[in-house]
């Protein structure tokens, strides 16, 4: 792999050996069409119906023969004898005959007999006095004795024809698709029960450290509240992954190893967030490399260079299970995580590509990183008092920085609405600069 000139990793570099582990999606599983959403698709969907089924009409109105309303005007409108009405969800019991017609709802099968639908916005009721009600009246209540038609219906006239949209054994739904809500109501619609989606990935989570507490737990003279096991447990609930907490481990080989054995047992990933750098007591790649191997380490990224790689044997044979460490400061755990995590979520839940979409951003004030490092400020956008986003002339978003871009300073990360970039070999910029977004997903 590609070494910058200081001895760290590129971030391609880092990813490319990330991808290069993982031996593909994790397994497909039948669930509901509505249990599947978020998900990609292991096989197509497959239309099991046409489309809509049978001829049905497109309008509250009156089923007629097209022929029957042909000289029907303003001037001159046609009556016609109603003889029925059919609703949604049953099926016609009268068949249309010359000048007659049908009251119809929307969505309710086409008589027999029929070819088309006037709308009753086109119609005047007639009472059985044969007096006339009002035009365009809802077609609801009694059923008149007839009607007068004031415009010609051409055939197929607010008529959806069957399979017009869709014919059974038409694939609707190809795999590698991800279940959108609109995808969810497609495949229900065309009958199917069940769908293929590669299951949830299962990531195990162990924070790390002495000084660590449970939220809510006393702190002592020297503890600091877990912000990272449930930061990154939510990041991997929106990734679409399942967390599993593995708790706080502290500093001991003994202990993390022990925690690492226990995530490789039940995960398909385990993260470990802090013990990654070079201190004494940062034993997480040795716990790495006692449970399996350590693939990679440091990328020249900012903030996040402590960020390591590798893999473990997984019980009973299979795919390895892949192994994250995450700095300990919580914004590098949760910037390392947008960057190298959540592709590699991706990739085993079957997503077709990991590239991430990539906005135009201006900086409103200048800004400085350390030199050789990709930098990941955390920003805001300018935004108009309806909330959208404000883009200048050139269609460039406007960004300031959240807050404090230390990688401690949580406030700023909550308050960011996105990442911009900034290259390496930069270590500044002037406001009115051009920067590349990405875009959080929790905002």
């Amino acid at each position: 792999m590609a070494n910058q000139p200081d001895g760290l990793l590129s971030v391609e570099a880092a990813l490319a050996g990330i991808r290069g582990a993982i031996a593909g999606p994790v397994a497909a599983v039948p669930v509901s069409p509505e249990d599947a959403l978020g998900r990609w698709l292991a096989g197509a969907v497959i239309a099991t119906t046409d489309l809509p089924p049978w001829d049905n009409s497109a309008m509250d109105g009156y089923a007629v023969r097209s022929v029957d309303t042909a000289i029907a005007s303003e001037a001159a409108p046609v009556r016609l004898e109603l003889i029925g009405e059919v609703r949604a969800g049953e099926a016609p019991t009268v068949a249309l005959r010359a000048g007659t017609a049908i009251r119809i709802a929307t969505g309710a099968p086409l008589p027999p007999g029929s070819n088309a639908v006037v709308p009753v916005e086109a119609t005047t009721p007639l009472g059985a006095d044969g007096s006339a009600g009002p035009r365009g009246r809802e077609a609801s209540g009694p059923l008149p004795i007839a009607c007068l038609v004031h415009e010609a219906v051409p055939p197929g006239g607010s008529v959806r024809r069957r399979g017009g949209d869709v014919t059974a054994g038409t694939v609707v739904l190809a795999a590698g698709s991800r279940m959108t809500p609109a995808a969810v109501s497609l495949a229900a619609g065309v009958g199917a029960a069940t769908v293929s989606v590669h299951r949830r990935p299962r990531v195990a989570v162990l924070a790390t450290g002495d000084e660590v507490r449970t939220p809510g737990a006393a702190l002592g003279a020297a503890g600091i509240p877990d912000a990272n096991g449930p930061g990154i447990r939510a990041l991997i609930a929106a990734a679409g992954g399942e967390p599993i907490a593995l708790g706080v481990a502290p500093d001991t080989l003994a202990d993390v190893v022990a925690a690492v054995r226990q995530g490789v047992a039940t995960a398909d990933v385990v993260i470990v967030s802090g013990g990654v750098s070079v201190g004494p007591y940062d034993v997480v790649r040795a716990a790495f490399a006692d449970v399996g191997t350590v693939n990679l380490w440091r990328v020249a990224v900012q903030p996040g260079k402590p960020f390591a790689f590798g893999t473990a044997a997984r019980p009973g044979g299979g795919p390895a299970v892949l192994l994250f460490g995450l700095p300990g400061n919580p914004v590098s755990s949760a910037v390392t995580f947008e960057i190298f995590v959540r592709p590699a979520l991706r990739l085993l839940a079957g997503a077709p590509h990991t590239a991430r979409a990539v906005d135009r951003g201006v900086l409103r004030e200048p800004v400085a990183k350390g030199a050789g490092r990709r930098a990941y400020l955390r920003v805001v956008a300018e935004r108009a008092t309806d909330g959208s986003l404000v883009r200048d002339g050139t269609g460039r978003v406007g960004v300031r920085l959240a807050g404090g871009q230390g990688s401690h300073v949580l406030s700023a990360l909550a308050a960011a609405d996105a990442l911009a970039i900034v290259p390496e070999s930069v270590t500044s910029l002037p406001a009115g600069a051009d920067v590349a977004l990405w875009w959080l997903a929790s905002r």
